[in-house]
């Protein structure tokens, strides 16, 4: 199991991967059972593979998409991330409240605020 000192860095560090848009990479800290949801919602994105796919056609659609953590949080089994997410240069910023649960040392679900 992870120390909880290692769980900000691991999601701070899918965020770099997710803003060099290597979904690869991205995945690959997760369970092979992990989602990403809106918050106490409908999964958006399930397993891996599907995180996968689901992120490649993002990026393609949005190929100067990149995410800039404002604040990150940790307790125990959960990181929270504040971001705020650039589509493109022309497009105006949002801000999200990413929360993000482990088993371990991967991420099992990520689950969004916006």
């Amino acid at each position: 199991m992870a120390e909880p000192s290692n769980r900000l860095a691991i999601a701070e560090q899918m965020i770099a991967h997710y803003n060099a848009q290597d979904a690869d990479a991205y995945v690959a800290l997760m369970t092979d059972d992990a989602c990403e949801a809106g918050y106490r919602g409908a999964v958006v994105r399930e397993g891996k593979e599907g995180t996968r796919v689901g992120l490649k056609a993002m990026f393609a659609e949005f190929p100067e998409n990149r995410a800039e953590i404002l604040k990150g949080y940790e307790l125990g089994e959960f990181v929270a991330l504040h971001e705020r997410v650039f589509r493109s240069a022309t497009a105006e910023p949002f801000e999200v409240m990413s929360i993000y649960s482990f088993e371990g040392d991967k991420v099992s679900r990520v689950e969004f605020v916006r």
